[in-house]
């Protein structure tokens, strides 16, 4: 691991679940860390692999948690998956969906029409989080997929951060559909590209000058990685400096959670002393 050069970077794209709050409650920094960014002038976007919940439960959840964000700051897998589906196949596209709100209102949006069961064939099958899931819905995505439908993941995270712990995700559906089908799905969130193309496009910046800040090594740091971000784990989540040989996915840094990166930001040169807001904090290990 390096340390990071805070004075590059213009924009940051942060998680949300294990990386800002976990299940209902704001984790230590939130605030303080979105109004140190707004004072210096970098832009800031919320990326979520989570498609469970709308658009507006993000907005009002920052702001019950001191954060007031733009319409645009926060992307989903979501929308993501539906933008994939709507160029792919057309905005009209027929959709068997395995998901809640979120996902199911994305694709409304983008004008796709969802089909409820296996009777009428589907362009796409688009798979995420579901705590409804059924052996029926199971049964109608198998079908669709193996006549023919696109076998699309919004997400493929086998875990979310809940109140009760850790709950299953997109990923354990994912799993069971490919090996029902023996294919595997087209994922659009975190690791992969389109998710973070979209927050990038949002934020209007370059993936040089953006660090990504997340809890899991799979999603947030790898897939920032390979969209060429800079990147920072925090460990009040999924994974720890224990994680990082074991999966072998390596960040640029590595804090104990928002009022460490915040601590370490505060402290770089590029930084004026009396923008800082909090106290400093113990080093933060970026090897």
């Amino acid at each position: 691991m390096k340390s990071l050069d805070f004075g590059a970077i213009r924009a940051v794209i942060f998680d949300a679940d294990g990386t800002l709050w976990w299940g209902g409650e704001p984790l230590s920094g939130l605030a303080p860390m979105f109004e140190f960014l707004r004072r210096q002038g970098i832009a800031t976007a919320i990326a979520t692999n989570n498609t469970v919940a709308p658009l507006d439960h993000y907005w009002q959840k920052l702001a019950d948690f001191g954060v007031t964000e733009g319409p645009d700051a926060v992307v989903t897998a979501a929308e993501a998956a539906a933008l994939y589906v709507a160029r792919r196949f057309g905005a009209s596209a027929s959709v068997f969906v395995i998901g809640e709100q979120g996902l199911c209102e994305a694709l409304r949006e983008m004008g796709c029409r969802l089909i409820d069961d296996a009777r009428e064939r589907a362009d796409a099958v688009v798979v995420g989080g579901d705590r409804m899931l059924t052996y029926a819905k199971l049964k109608d995505a198998i079908q669709q997929i193996r006549a023919g439908a696109a076998f699309i993941g919004a997400n493929p995270d086998i875990l979310v951060p809940t109140d009760e712990g850790l709950a299953p995700e997109a990923g354990v559906t994912l799993a069971a559909l490919q090996a029902a089908t023996g294919l595997a799905p087209v994922v659009i969130g975190k690791p992969e590209r389109p998710l973070f193309d979209l927050a990038l496009a949002r934020l209007g910046a370059r993936p040089a000058a953006t660090l990504m800040v997340g809890d899991r090594l799979e999603t947030d740091i790898l897939g920032g990685r390979q969209s060429g971000l800079l990147t920072a784990l925090v460990t009040t989540g999924i994974d720890n400096h224990d994680t990082i040989p074991v999966k072998g996915i390596v960040p640029d840094a590595v804090f104990g959670g928002l009022p460490d990166l915040l601590a370490a930001w505060q402290a770089h040169p590029s930084v004026q002393t009396q923008t800082s807001i909090l106290p400093a904090h113990p080093s933060p290990v970026e090897g």
